[in-house]
């Protein structure tokens, strides 16, 4: 199921193997398009998609905090460059980032990897709600420090846009999973 454009943003999933269990919900896969690029594992056993399902229904019920004033105005590669030595860099004061890594999280701006296998393709997804806009930054790790500057890519959407497609693929999703025979865990 996709729903949304890929060539501009959307959300694909598929379910191979719906559970009873909410913890589990289904064995598949969950991605996410930008720009006509694709982050995420797209095999049929890829991860359990509770965590994925859940992420989007927290995006969908925090809509509008996922705020980051610090990095509006910064280039895409900035911003990755940045969240990258968030995490491998031994002296944050060396790089002005010493406030960045709490803004990152404590503003839930990370929404990808969700916690679970579906981005272990090393891919990261960003999301920054400023004003009525939202602003996705995605891209691929390389290395433990580096991303490849072939797969970032950034759209900004109409904050209406972006949450109308959440919802409608949660509830797609939930609509599809609640219809199919499931595996007692």
């Amino acid at each position: 199921m996709i729903v949304g454009k890929p060539s501009i943003f959307a959300i694909e999933s598929c379910i191979k193997t719906p559970y009873s269990r909410l913890g589990f919900r289904a064995l598949g896969y969950f991605l996410i398009h930008i720009q006509g690029h694709r982050y995420g594992v797209q095999q049929p056993d890829a991860t359990m998609l509770a965590c994925s399902f859940d992420e989007v229904e927290r995006r969908i019920k925090n809509r509008g905090m996922h705020t980051a004033p610090l990095f509006v105005q910064r280039s895409p590669s900035e911003i990755a460059e940045t969240f990258r030595r968030l995490y491998y860099s031994d002296n944050l004061d060396d790089y002005g980032l010493e406030n960045s890594n709490s803004v990152f999280f404590s503003k839930n701006i990370v929404w990808a990897p969700d916690g679970d296998s579906a981005f272990d393709d090393g891919s990261y997804v960003l999301q920054f709600d400023i004003a009525d806009n939202v602003r996705l930054i995605a891209f691929k790790a390389v290395t433990d420090s580096l991303f490849d500057s072939n797969t970032l890519r950034e759209v900004v959407l109409k904050a209406d846009d972006f949450y109308t497609i959440l919802e409608q693929w949660h509830e797609q999703f939930l609509t599809e999973w609640a219809a199919l025979p499931k595996l007692l865990d």
